[in-house]
């Protein structure tokens, strides 16, 4: 007997509708507006208000009043034949016109009052079975707030005379609701209430809507690509609170938890913390969106219930730690690692951040105090800055750095990814020694703050608004001047004038005029200061040296690099002296000259 064929299941469609509206139908019976928890918070300033205001304004102006005015499209959940209706795209607008409406509603009286308050909430009719609600429900921490003073009869009042602390959104609430009191303050009832006849009846949104989630999220990607509304955290924070919330304990539940760290982080912030677990566990650069990379590589890893009750409270703990230096232990190895990541957040990247997330949550690596390691993540990352390695170079390196963690391995072993190679350490101490002063202002700046922190034996902070690297030797030297007769080599002058021997910090901003002065003068009027003195260690090494010569930049070229060296572990070449530059050969050992070497790096040592 022959097989019957089976037919296959129809795939679920999930139809997507679109009508435009007016007002008078958007704020009806027809719609239950909900805020949904995942969304941000109201975001709409005064600009945006008045924005909306204007250009109802400047619409009804034409066609004698009856031009129609088109308010955008809005992204709903919602059965086609349901009231309810979850808002994805569109609530800044839906908040802002019942602000409006509140606000014009306040200035009239009787019926034309009433006529307005039923676009804020359903009043309820017993013979249709309408109870009572609001026709637009915010989320849940800014819900009681605009029930309470917009959308109840006389709320306004209430908002512009309460001291309580409010939000930022509720600030905005109160800003735009201001605003359009004072505009309506001035208009006649007759006028105001023609006004609100035209707002309701000739102003449209274009609804679209759909039962499904992923559908509606899709359409709002389409509509609104500039993401004004939601950000990928917003996306990720309704699907997957979406997979776990059983009922709405759940759902109240994790939205709390979700929320606490965004507002803790800031939303800025808390977007960075996702892009940073993306690559703790991608360990590669970003292959998708945020949102697809995400659901592919964490979210196959563990349930979603595990995410936010194991992963999102302790990686936002750390992601603090970390972005302000407050690691906290109970012995002076906090000092040691917050020194560390000081220094890391001086660079101008931020890769090294998931690894050093991973180590903070971990706190402790295979057994080695943290602070060594996180001394060889600080040293890795410098050098890297220095040697200006492309993200590509230092997003392998931290993929490594993070599979390591996560694994367990010995961090401080030889050939850990936080070990510096040979050849590294050989290119590191190559930039250093070459023309620092053309490097970005901000390694160039690195460097001589880092050495300076090590001169002064790590004591030293830096919080000053302006931070300059400048020259001792000036890049132009005058015909006839002293500088000329110290250095009448016009090739010593380019071998030495961008390096690190002849380089000073300033707490402020090059003067022109002193560029050029003798050395005497820079010194007494420029380098100290306004009171003779620095806050620099490099620079009083400066101020208490009396001649700038060949010799002095050459060997305080070589005392700085052996100090790098020591720091950050880099093996100079066997001599005592390194090699001159250009010549490849190194001042003879027991050499008069390696003598007079010798004695002023004493000297600057004691400066």
């Amino acid at each position: 007997m022959a097989a019957t064929a089976t037919k296959p299941q129809a795939k679920t469609r999930h139809f997507i509708t679109g009508k435009e509206y007016p007002l008078k139908e958007i704020f009806s019976k027809n719609f239950e507006f909900t805020i949904p928890n995942y969304q941000r918070p109201y975001s709409w300033t005064t600009e945006q208000a008045r924005e909306l205001y204007d250009d109802i304004l400047s619409c009804r102006s034409e066609k004698d009043g009856e031009a129609d005015y088109f308010l955008g499209s809005i992204v709903l959940i919602k059965e086609e034949d349901q009231p309810q209706a979850e808002v994805i795209d569109g609530q800044q607008r839906l908040t802002t016109l019942t602000i409006m409406l509140a606000a014009i509603a306040e200035r009239l009286e009787g019926k034309q009052r009433l006529s307005i308050l039923k676009y804020l909430s359903e009043p309820g009719d017993e013979a249709e079975d309408l109870e009572p609600r609001p026709r637009l429900t915010l989320r849940l921490k800014d819900r009681e707030f605009f029930l309470k003073h917009v959308q109840a009869d006389g709320g306004l009042r209430t908002l512009r005379d309460t001291a309580a602390k409010l939000t930022d959104p509720q600030r905005n609430m109160r800003a735009n609701a201001a605003y359009y009191h004072g505009k309506f303050a001035t208009l006649a009832p007759a006028v105001l209430f023609d006004f609100a006849k035209y707002v309701v009846n000739h102003c449209f949104l274009v609804v679209v809507s759909t039962p499904n989630q992923a559908s509606a999220f899709r359409v709002f990607s389409v509509l609104n690509n500039r993401g004004l509304d939601l950000s990928p955290t917003d996306i990720l924070k309704s699907e997957i609170i979406g997979a776990i919330a059983e009922d709405k304990l759940d759902e109240d539940t994790y939205t709390k938890k979700w929320e606490e760290n965004e507002d803790e982080l800031g939303r800025d912030g808390f977007r960075e913390l996702f892009s940073h677990i993306r690559m703790i566990y991608l360990k590669a650069k970003p292959q998708n969106t945020l949102v697809e990379d995400f659901k592919k590589c964490v979210l196959t890893e563990m349930e979603p219930s595990t995410f936010i009750d194991k992963e999102l409270d302790s990686l936002a703990d750390a992601y603090l730690t970390v972005t302000k230096a407050a690691y906290e232990s109970k012995d002076e190895t906090a000092a040691k690692i917050n020194s560390s990541l000081n220094w890391l957040l001086r660079i101008d990247n931020v890769d090294w951040i998931p690894p050093a997330i991973l180590l903070v949550r971990k706190g402790t690596a295979n057994g080695h105090p943290l602070v060594d390691v996180f001394d060889k993540l600080d040293r890795l990352a410098g050098s890297m800055f220095v040697r200006r390695c492309d993200v590509n170079t230092r997003i392998e390196r931290y993929a490594k750095v993070i599979d390591w963690v996560r694994k367990g391995k010995d961090l401080l072993a030889v050939d850990s990814p936080l070990a510096l190679t040979g050849e590294e350490q050989k290119k590191t101490l190559g930039s250093l020694d070459g023309n620092v002063y053309e490097f970005v202002g901000q390694v160039r700046t690195y460097i001589l703050l880092r050495l300076d922190s090590w001169l002064g034996e790590g004591a030293a902070t830096y919080d000053h608004k302006v931070i300059s690297v400048e020259h001792v030797l000036p890049q132009t030297v005058s015909a006839g001047s002293k500088w000329e007769s110290d250095w009448p080599k016009v090739e010593d002058r380019t071998n030495w004038v961008h390096r690190l021997g002849n380089l000073v910090l300033l707490s402020r901003r090059k003067n022109s005029e002193a560029q050029n002065s003798e050395f005497d003068v820079k010194k007494s009027k420029y380098f100290g200061g306004p009171k003779g003195v620095s806050s620099f260690r490099l620079t009083t090494q400066v101020l208490n040296t009396p001649a700038w010569t060949p010799l002095v930049v050459k060997t305080r070229q070589r005392a700085l690099l052996r100090l790098f060296a020591d720091k950050w572990s880099l093996p100079l070449p066997a001599e005592t002296a390194a090699p001159t530059p250009g010549s490849g050969q190194a001042t003879p050992v027991g050499s008069a000259e390696c003598r007079q070497e010798i004695a002023i790096g004493k000297e600057l040592c004691r400066a």
